[in-house]
């Protein structure tokens, strides 16, 4: 945009500095923000741009932590061997370990938000009225997916294969401040019917709890995945201060290195050769 003298015009309702004060979404940051507003709060607050009501924060804070740090992760075993090769690049360290985070993990908590908005979305703004109807809901929700071949984000879990404890507490936190809705009551009605369907019963897993949590929330399922690497920066941060303390990352790079073992190479198959015109 630009101005009437033809002086270009940057709109933004965030940070905003002038040579005497800064403001934060309206708000003066020394006076009305810095001390006065917890970092989940302004982090909820910068995405949607509306301050949230405490029973959102509590909520939202609660993801989270549940996302902050899940033991040694990819993500966390490729920020400490990062450090390890860069000790001058903290950020370089820091941006390694949130590069991993796709689908496999941390990823699930935009992926499984994103299946059960698309599931939501074809009711018409009909959902459910009672554990029954979400029951039925979930049930054709997973025989779809199974006829797809589709996996459904947000169920199972590689460690905790008797239920990841996350679930019950963040299914506990939403029903306390009255913000379990639409997303955590399909999500949780496909934990409740899936084992119908797969002959095996998997558990809701934490990341997917959060996707469906954040998703109650109102926030926008384009950065649901922002969120899940805004909880594993300080998780990340707490890994690099224990490997300054115990370092491991070398022990880690030692036991891969000395441990290889040398095998015969397996060419690929040859690339098509280019035809020649005759």
């Amino acid at each position: 945009m630009a101005d009437g003298a033809g002086v270009p015009d940057y709109p933004t309702a965030l940070g905003a500095s002038s040579r005497e004060t800064i403001t934060l979404l309206g708000q003066d940051l020394a006076r009305d923000v810095m001390g006065q507003v917890s970092f989940g709060e302004l982090a909820f607050w910068l995405a949607t741009q509306r301050r949230p009501e405490p029973g959102e924060v509590r909520v939202f804070e609660a993801v989270l932590a549940a996302l902050a740090d899940h033991g040694f992760t990819p993500t966390a075993i490729v920020t400490r061997l990062t450090y390890l090769s860069a000790p001058d690049s903290v950020q370089g360290a820091l941006a390694a370990g949130l590069l991993g985070g796709g689908s496999r993990f941390l990823g699930v908590t935009e992926d499984c938000g994103r299946f059960l908005h698309e599931v939501l979305t074809g009711l018409d703004g009909n959902p459910p009225v009672d554990e029954a109807g979400w029951d039925e809901l979930a049930l054709s929700t997973v025989q779809a997916a199974r006829e797809r071949r589709r996996l459904i984000p947000g169920l199972g879990h590689h460690v905790h294969k008797d239920g990841d404890p996350r679930t019950p507490a963040l299914f506990r936190i939403a029903r306390e401040e009255h913000r379990f809705g639409p997303h955590l009551s399909l999500f949780a009605a496909i934990g409740r019917v899936h084992p119908h369907v797969l002959g095996r019963t998997l558990p809701l897993n934490g990341a997917g709890t959060c996707g469906a949590a954040l998703a109650d929330l109102g926030l926008p399922l384009e950065l649901l995945r922002g969120f899940a690497l805004l909880a594993r920066t300080a998780g990340l941060i707490g890994q690099l201060a224990e490997e300054l303390r115990h370092p491991v990352a070398n022990e880690i790079f030692l036991s891969v290195d000395q441990n290889n073992r040398a095998v015969p190479p397996e060419p690929t198959a040859e690339p098509a050769r280019p035809r020649t015109e005759a």
